[in-house]
């Protein structure tokens, strides 16, 4: 008599459509060479590794959250609750963080190619997922920050400067002269620091602007990304030739210690609400959004390949960006509010 399969955990609980899952439990392996089938919410998902007690699917690109289910031998397992991320927008070039306003807009930018423009830098979606031109004319839009009053700041890593946008859209240059100008982030006290992927971390001072050199980290292949913790840790990450590469934890001396090192190519990163820390990156060979908590353990939080960075909302949803799109996920995970 054939088991019944049983799923007993899903890692991670969470995915993006194409994105790999990977089912625990028993009874889940092929019998009489017959591999076991699966769906989520309803959708055939392909089966790319079934074992007794493990199987590995890739969610579907039409799949939206809902329950997982083993099919095998004509029984069907218990369901459990695949998180699965949504598109909100699509056609854009991020290449590091979104970025969220007070009201809950979400802000994404047309890269592009270095040195060359484009007709709209940073793309406004709003909470019916309309997007709406935001920002014009800076060359390689990468990081974006908001401050305490809901200007967006907004780096050109082609030029070395960042620029201050009024929520009206109205466009200044803020600083100048740092170098491939990648990630950007506000301290508590309303003092940006700009991450020049050559090495250095930049801090621009808020009451005068004053320009010091905060860190020096070993210079990136690709971008820094720079997100705070509410006690003022600067957290910063930066794909070398390594393959196994660190976040980086900077005090408020500008003392730079690893925080966490073993991910490859890791790329834009948000703090929780807890202290656990969250970015874009491969670990052991799975890419996705890997949690990294203070105690140093690190697991795959949402699965998918493509992600370039990700925002945190107060609430507990997450907005993840890919290399070309944009996409919603309830991720569970509470953001830090915006000083």
């Amino acid at each position: 008599m054939s088991v019944v399969p049983k799923i007993e955990k899903l890692s991670p609980p969470a995915a993006m459509p194409h994105g790999t899952v990977e089912v625990r439990g028993q009874g889940l392996g092929a019998t009489d060479s017959i591999v076991p089938t699966a769906s989520v919410q309803g959708l055939s998902a392909d089966v790319l590794l079934s074992q007794p007690g493990r199987v590995i699917l890739q969610v579907p690109e039409e799949a939206a959250s809902g329950p997982v289910i083993v099919h095998r031998q004509g029984a069907e397992s218990n369901a459990v609750q695949l998180r699965v991320a949504t598109l909100i927008a699509e056609n854009l070039n991020p290449v590091s963080n979104p970025a969220i306003d007070a009201a809950g807009n979400v802000y994404a930018t047309f890269s592009g190619p270095r040195g060359q423009s484009v007709p709209i830098s940073v793309i406004r979606i709003d909470q019916n997922q309309e997007m709406k031109p935001f920002a014009r004319g800076i060359m390689n839009a990468t990081g974006l920050a908001f401050d305490r009053t809901g200007n967006l700041y907004v780096s050109s890593r082609h030029e070395g400067t960042v620029y201050r946008v009024s929520p009206d859209g109205a466009t200044s240059v803020y600083a100048e002269g740092m170098g491939v100008a990648t990630g950007i982030a506000f301290d508590s006290n309303g003092n940006l620091y700009v991450g020049d992927r050559s090495g250095t971390i930049f801090k621009i001072a808020q009451e005068d602007r004053q320009i010091f050199v905060f860190a020096t980290l070993e210079p990136s292949v690709a971008a820094y990304h720079l997100a705070f913790a509410d006690d003022d840790t600067l957290y910063v990450t930066g794909p070398t030739i390594s393959g196994h590469d660190a976040i980086n934890a900077i005090d408020l001396a500008g003392t730079p210690r690893v925080f966490y090192r073993g991910l490859g190519r890791p790329q834009g990163l948000a703090v929780a609400a807890n202290g656990d820390v969250y970015v874009a990156a491969s670990l052991h060979g799975r890419r996705g959004i890997v949690r990294v908590a203070s105690n140093g353990k690190a697991e795959i939080a949402a699965s998918g390949s493509g992600l370039v960075g990700l925002a945190l909302r107060p609430d507990g949803d997450a907005v993840l960006a890919t290399n070309d799109a944009v996409y919603h996920l309830e991720l569970g995970v509470k953001g830090r509010r915006l000083a």
